[in-house]
């Protein structure tokens, strides 16, 4: 995890999960791209927590696109609305970085594709559903991304997630630095 900009940097979340011959074997390579998390000894369980770390942070991208259309919508500021939940109990990682980045200044290039993301979601809820565990946010969150490809493309930015929203508002999210 970390994107494309963690891989050219080195610096992504590696999971990994096995053996720990093996992983002793594999972590001098891992290391090159990143901090190496080991999730455990069976097989999958790297995969498993990669994915439910992509489920929560497309969730918090999706509400928070939620509730700065509807701020927009009841004529508050983004910047302004973006700087007082950065400083509440609202902050997450797309408050802090993905909006202010790549929606407030309409450039929509994060750099990783709608697609991708409702694949991670897909996985993780398929593998919630083999365990009997009912992802009611989980699944809303997945029909925002099927809306967002909709529309946007399915090689459409993730950030662009936003954009069906404002369209069904009428507003549009933008910082005060845009073009």
């Amino acid at each position: 995890s970390g994107g494309v900009a963690g891989a050219a940097k080195g610096s992504l979340a590696i999971m990994a999960a096995g053996a720990a011959d093996r992983l002793a074997e594999t972590r001098p390579i891992l290391e090159c791209f990143g901090k190496l998390f080991i999730a455990g000894d069976k097989p999958g369980m790297g995969q498993t927590i990669k994915v439910i770390n992509n489920l929560m942070s497309v969730t918090a991208l999706a509400i928070a696109s939620e509730a700065l259309v509807l701020g927009k919508a009841s004529g508050l500021d983004p910047d302004r609305m973006i700087e007082i939940i950065n400083a509440s109990s609202g902050r997450t990682n797309a408050t802090e970085d993905k909006i202010p980045r790549f929606v407030l200044p309409r450039t929509f290039d994060f750099g990783f594709a709608l697609e991708l993301s409702d694949k991670d979601t897909r996985l993780c809820l398929e593998h919630a559903d083999a365990l009997g565990m009912p992802m009611i946010v989980g699944s809303a969150v997945r029909q925002m991304l099927k809306i967002a490809m909709a529309t946007q493309g399915r090689q459409g930015d993730l950030t662009s997630i936003i954009r069906p929203i404002e369209d069904w508002m009428g507003v549009e999210v933008k910082g005060g630095g845009a073009k």
